[in-house]
């Protein structure tokens, strides 16, 4: 949460720095007003829209009793309401937290994960779902995409005539407008990738230890290495939410990962 925190003062910094250096206070506001609005709608309705782009069903207990047995036991020992589980009719093994917060959270599992993994295996994988949940990620989430859509806003404001200062220049203007919003999206990523780390971690505690979370996230990998899926444009953006990102790789998806390399995620939890 540390790293967390100082990533969220870097990207605060940039804002406030990149409003000050040109006085436009009035549009740095503006900017974050209007971010605000756009990413907490998503949000506070993001769990609706990801179960429909899926068409998820949620699974009955009669039909899945271990599953909700195990998902149960994990909820109380971490101390939290027990979530929605929906099924989605995927091969590619994958699952997936959603939901503004406890209370109202989801957890999602495709058909190739119950073939692929053991139950061991499969536990490992929910308890770092149930730990996106308990952490609040979906919230962090949503306020780093904040920042970072206000000083996409904010740049569009300077760049095009907004502010206070007549003496700008114009062209630590233009470079104001290329780079600052790639240092946003880094620092986001920076922050979407450090709460991996820490579902990865949370989740190994909860359970014990980190073999089985360890060994299902390699199966996981390997199967979306060899069968990628191919993304339409709304579902790429949902890459995220998944344990791992089981759509094919583009160069910018490469560039500007979510999710930390699967090599250092398993050599942290053979290490708990």
């Amino acid at each position: 949460m540390t790293r967390t925190f100082i990533y969220f003062v870097l990207l605060t910094a940039l804002f406030l720095g990149v409003g000050y250096l040109f006085g436009g206070s009035k549009g740095a506001l503006m900017a974050l007003l209007l971010a605000t609005i756009m990413n907490f709608g998503t949000y506070w309705f993001s769990s609706k829209f990801v179960l429909m782009m899926y068409d998820a069903k949620e699974m009955k207990e009669e039909n899945f009793p271990q599953i909700y047995k195990v998902i149960r036991n994990l909820a109380m020992k971490n101390a939290m309401p027990m979530p929605k589980i929906y099924h989605i009719n995927l091969a590619s093994p994958n699952a997936f937290a959603t939901g503004r917060d406890e209370n109202h959270a989801v957890v999602g599992i495709t058909s190739g994960i119950l073939e692929l993994l053991t139950e061991d295996e499969l536990k490992g994988v929910l308890a770092h779902e149930l730990s996106h949940i308990k952490n609040k990620d979906m919230l962090i989430s949503t306020l780093a995409a904040s920042l970072a859509g206000a000083l996409s806003w904010l740049t569009h404001f300077i760049m095009f005539g907004g502010g206070d200062s007549e003496n700008r220049n114009p062209l630590l203007s233009l470079l104001l407008f290329i780079l600052t919003p790639v240092l946003a999206m880094l620092i986001q990523l920076a922050i979407s990738r450090s709460r991996e780390y820490e579902a990865d971690r949370s989740g190994a505690h909860l359970i014990g230890h980190g073999k089985d979370l360890a060994q299902a996230l390699q199966k996981i990998h390997d199967f979306a290495k060899q069968k990628p899926l191919v993304a339409t444009e709304s579902q790429a953006a949902t890459s995220h939410l998944f344990i791992i990102n089981p759509f094919k790789p583009s160069l910018l998806m490469n560039l500007f990962s979510t999710h930390p390399p699967v090599e250092e995620r398993i050599k942290r939890l053979q290490n708990i």
